[in-house]
This record gives structure tokens, sequence and C-alpha cells, in this order.
């Protein structure tokens, strides 16, 4: 059943790649890869620590590649730069680029194993991960300070997170030859992991009864800016450390932005939530998942996603 599956799949992306040229052109021959987009806030971002990988994580992975926007603050320049390069660790919090070359840090996020299980999965394919996600970013319209991906915010120079994300994706699609093996690339999309929530679960509780609502708004833009109304969703369900040293919790209103996140997954039938995160450890800064949960994040959110292309 898998082997026909796969071999659909290969004749789907196939016929994605072909076109109609005018009887003067020659036809050229593309690669198709199946492009991830991964967003959110700073468990996204990525805080696992790359020193601590394991060994068979450590070294770039072949026809596996990652496009990572620069991410910035609202009205600020430069956001959603990045270079297509081969997936390797050091994609996380700290890292950055300039357009021209990417700056790897000594952090990394879930695309890494994400990466890697994707890999496995469909191991005739080639995979393309496209991220763009900022830390402490909310998408309520009013800013959490880190910035906001409501396209209404309208201060400054009218410049918000999803701005920046429209950036990199205009960016990363420009590239007509992302590994530059001299063949035309097609980035065909197969999907969406969306880490985020906790900016918008902190504040009031205003802020977290409007999640539903903006969760279902974000996720039917990133949609429509890929081009497909029902491309697979993940949704990773936020979680609180506890290390609140008043109460224990971090998040007034968690469980409100939990069953939000619960109830758009519900009714939408190409969504699914994961939760793996409620077992998570969680480092010093109280905030931030341990270096191995960032591996079984990326894990629980490529088989997630597979389920879901499985279903189409």
């Amino acid at each position: 059943m898998k082997t026909n599956f796969l071999l659909l799949l290969a004749l789907a992306l196939t016929a994605c790649q072909q076109s109609t040229p005018p009887e003067s052109e020659p036809v050229k021959e593309s690669d198709s890869w199946m492009l991830f987009y991964l967003g959110g806030q700073s468990n996204m971002e990525g805080f696992g620590y790359v020193d601590s990988l394991p060994a068979n994580y450590t070294e770039p992975l072949e026809d596996v590649y990652i496009f990572q926007g620069n991410h910035v603050p609202d009205n600020a320049p430069d956001g959603g730069l990045g270079v297509w390069t081969t997936l390797k660790p050091g994609f996380g919090t700290g890292s950055h680029s300039d357009g021209k070359t990417n700056s790897l840090s000594n952090r990394f996020g879930a695309e890494l194993s994400f990466g890697h299980r994707m890999k496995k999965l469909f191991p005739d394919q080639k995979i393309a991960i496209f991220k763009y996600a900022r830390g402490g970013s909310s998408i309520a319209l009013k800013s959490s300070g880190y910035g906001t991906w409501d396209p209404d915010f309208n201060e400054g120079q009218n410049l918000n997170q999803y701005d920046h994300y429209l950036t990199a994706l205009r960016t990363a699609f420009a590239k007509s030859d992302i590994n530059e093996d001299g063949v035309p690339d097609r980035l065909v999309p197969f999907g969406i992991a969306w880490m985020q929530g906790e900016s918008d679960a902190d504040k009031s509780l205003e802020v977290a009864q409007a999640y539903q609502q903006n969760l279902k708004r974000m996720m039917d833009l990133i949609r429509a800016s890929l081009r497909e109304d029902d491309i697979p969703v993940v949704i990773g369900q936020i979680a609180d450390s506890g290390m609140d040293p008043e109460d224990g919790k971090l998040m007034d209103h968690i469980e409100v932005v939990q069953a939000a996140q619960r109830a758009f997954t519900e009714r939408d039938s190409m969504a699914v939530l994961v939760t793996n995160t409620e077992n998570y450890r969680f480092q010093e800064d109280k905030w931030h998942y341990a270096t191995e949960n960032y591996i079984d994040l990326g894990i629980a959110f490529a088989d997630a996603l597979e389920s879901l292309i499985k279903r189409k």
C-alpha cells in the first residue's frame, strides 16, 4: 500500500512540473521538491543546543534543503532575507541571513529532525523546508512587543511579521535552482507546521479568547499564499513549564489558547494537533523546550503531516 502511495505521489509531483511551452521553445526538464512551511514563535525558531545533538543529526542531509527567512521586529528592514542551502544544524535562535549568506548559530529547532524524518518517509523525493518564525510574536492585532502577525497592524512602516513572511516566501520561490545543480526546480507546497501561541496566552483574556478566530485567519492567509486552500496543517499545542514562582503558571490563559488550538484542528479536516509538548522538559529560561524535545517535535510534525498527505 505504501509503495503504491509513493508511486502516485511521484507521478503527481512529475505532473506538477509539466507545462506546454510555445512550440519554438524546447521542453526543459525540472526537479520537483516537496515544500513544507515551518512557522510560529520561539519554540519553532529553536533553542536546542547543537553540541548536544546525536551524531546522526550533525552532518548536512542530501536532497533536503532549507530556506530560513531572516526574522526581525515589526517595521525593521531586511526581514525575510535568506539563502537556500543544505539542511544542517545551526538554524535555531541567533542565526540570521543578509540574503547572500547564512550565519548559523549554536542552536537548532524542529526543522532538523523534521527534514530527516521527511526524507525517511519519502526517500525518493527531494524535500524543501521554508521557515520563518519570530520569537515572542503574537497573532493578535495588539503586538506582543516582539512582533505581530496580524496583517491589519498599521503602526510605523506598516511592516509586520506576516509581511516579513511574505518577503521570505517571495525570495524563496524566486530561486529557480535551489540546489544549483543546473536543473530548474519547482517547489510544490505539501504542508504547514505551526508552533505558536504562548504570546497570546500570557497577555489578556481578551487576546486569548480571540486566538481561535485569529488562528483560522492566519492559516487561511498562509494557505492562500501557498495557493492551496486545503494544504495540510499541523498545530503544535503550547505547553506551560509550571515554573512561575507565584502560581506555577507562566501563561494565565493557556487553557483558553489550548482549547482554541484543539477546536481549530477539530473543525478543519486537513488539520491535526500535535500534543507531544504536554510531556516536554523545559530549559532554565522557563519558556523553551529541552534540546531533545526539539528533535521529538520535528519528528511529530513530520509524522502528522504524512498522515494528512495520505488522507488527501
